[in-house]
């Protein structure tokens, strides 16, 4: 590994600043955790089962979620697989922000990762439009609807683990809190969009019924 640069680092280094050339020079593994800890934005050493890395694995495995739904979402036609993308990189800058806890950071690093609010009012625009478009839901339903909807229900179950693992860190003041009300605001998107692909496609929301023993 080149000296002077943690996993984190290069990650973060080639989404802030758009540039390969550090990524590409660098091996993929580094060695670095192979005793349990590793590097925050800001040079700390922590835990791997520490409240950042927690919730950096949360905000990671609800971006491959979405991934796995934009791709179903482009094979039946719906054209909110480009926005499924743009919340992808919106995550990247969530876990950049993740990863450079205040009590550390220097007033560069945070203006670096700082959150953009403006993401969350996006998020409520593309709700309502799609809302819109909606029947009134009157009952609970069951994540269902067809493979596409199905995928962006589970989605949103791990987007509200991932706002779980987040909600720690705002609380103690260690990042942006607008970055925990996009998360708050995505799984409602996500709500709203597997309902919206289950009409597009057809499909047959399933009603909640409480079972009769």
């Amino acid at each position: 590994m080149e000296r002077g640069y943690s996993k984190l680092d290069v990650t973060l280094t080639a989404v802030l600043d758009c540039s390969s050339s550090v990524s590409s020079s660098v091996k993929i593994y580094t060695k670095t955790g192979d005793k349990g800890k590793s590097s925050t934005f800001t040079g700390e050493r922590r835990f791997k089962d520490d409240l950042i890395f927690d919730a950096l694995g949360s905000t990671d495995e609800l971006s491959s979620a979405l991934g796995f739904a934009a791709e179903l979402c482009k094979e039946k036609g719906h054209t909110m697989d480009n926005r499924l993308q743009t919340i992808q990189c919106v995550l990247q800058d969530v876990g950049s922000n993740i990863a450079t806890p205040k009590s550390s950071a220097s007033e560069t690093q945070l203006k670096r990762t700082g959150f953009n609010d403006q993401h969350v009012k996006d998020l409520e625009t593309w709700i309502d439009e799609y809302t819109a478009e909606l029947p009134p839901l009157k009952n609970f339903i069951l994540p269902s609807g067809g493979k596409t909807a199905a995928s962006l229900h589970m989605a949103r179950s791990i987007c509200r683990r991932a706002e779980r693992t987040v909600a720690p860190l705002v609380r103690h003041n260690e990042m942006d809190p607008s970055a925990l009300q996009y998360l708050n605001r995505l799984s409602d998107f996500l709500f709203t969009v597997a309902r919206y692909t289950c009409m597009k496609e057809g499909g047959e929301e399933t009603i909640y019924k409480r079972p009769v023993s």
